[in-house]
């Protein structure tokens, strides 16, 4: 086989690999030693988005809370714990990476990402609401799946 063959098969295996190694939590012991909730992997308790650590019961209530914008909650849309979305368009959100909601929920509120409803529902909410509703939502249990074992 030449290398035309071969490149696009080597791309998509350097990127997977790439994801892999971007996703895969390493331990640096000087960090845990430092911030031992960092080191337990719990979720909210560290965050790549530069927000304060997550509080799981305010999220649950933030996630029930009727937003002035839209007069709708979080789970009113993504359902119980964020797993049962009325759209199919609607992601789940339970279980997911506290920092994907967080990253998610920023760019929302800073118009980096548009969506009828959620750009208004994400102006009002602070930072510690952002941090607070990723760690509630990454704490619930997954019906997320992922791709090991997929071919």
């Amino acid at each position: 086989m030449t290398n035309a063959v071969y490149a696009p098969r080597l791309a998509i295996a350097l990127f997977a690999a790439l994801a892999v190694a971007a996703c895969s939590k390493v331990e640096n012991p000087e960090v845990s030693a430092a911030d031992p909730g960092h080191a337990s992997g719990e979720h909210g308790s560290s965050s790549s988005a530069g927000l304060p650590d997550g509080r799981i019961a305010q999220g649950e209530q933030l996630a029930s809370a009727k937003g002035a914008a839209t007069g709708q909650s979080c789970v009113d849309c993504h359902g119980a714990e964020g797993n049962a979305p009325i759209d199919d368009t609607y992601p789940k959100l339970g279980g997911q990476y506290g920092d994907y909601i967080a990253h998610a929920l920023q760019q929302y509120r800073a118009g980096e990402r548009v969506h009828v409803l959620m750009s208004p529902q994400a102006a009002a909410l602070s930072d510690q609401d952002i941090s607070d509703l990723a760690a509630y939502f990454g704490s619930r249990t997954t019906q997320l799946r992922d791709l090991h074992g997929v071919e």
